[in-house]
């Protein structure tokens, strides 16, 4: 079992897409563990890393999700960062291990915890060679 956890700004509050983060966290719940943890504001995300963390940010790496798959793989335990409208503080981008871009495009951070459950659970996907990836 993979722990996962995800630090953001904020809690999700349409309907639509707490109905959708949970669809992709039923999805995961044979593979991971995940975890929420819901900061304030920026300086109370920046208390809150620890180094090795994976932030999401637009200036970090794109990788296709074959890539993302391997680079995942092995893993026991994972923490992704989401910025809020400002991004992530540079407390947060300092002590990541990895700094990964979702795409060039800025994105909604509810959006963001969206994109990142979906693709979790692509690699995981890839990884067992299912047919959702394809």
């Amino acid at each position: 079992m993979i722990r996962v956890k995800i630090y953001t700004i904020g809690r999700s509050k349409e309907p639509w897409l707490l109905s959708a983060l949970e669809e992709y966290e039923k999805r995961l719940s044979g593979s991971h563990s995940l975890e929420w943890i819901f900061a304030k504001n920026d300086t109370h995300l920046g208390e809150l890393a620890e180094p090795g963390l994976i932030a999401l940010d637009l200036a970090g790496e794109m990788v296709d999700s074959v890539e993302l798959s391997g680079r995942l793989a092995g893993k026991s335990r994972l923490s992704f960062f989401i910025g809020g409208a400002e991004g992530l503080p540079k407390a947060v981008v300092s002590k990541a291990g990895w700094k990964w871009s979702l795409s060039r495009l800025t994105f909604p951070h509810q959006i963001v915890r969206l994109l990142l459950l979906e693709q979790l659970y692509r690699s995981v996907s890839i990884e067992r060679g299912d047919p959702y990836h394809k």
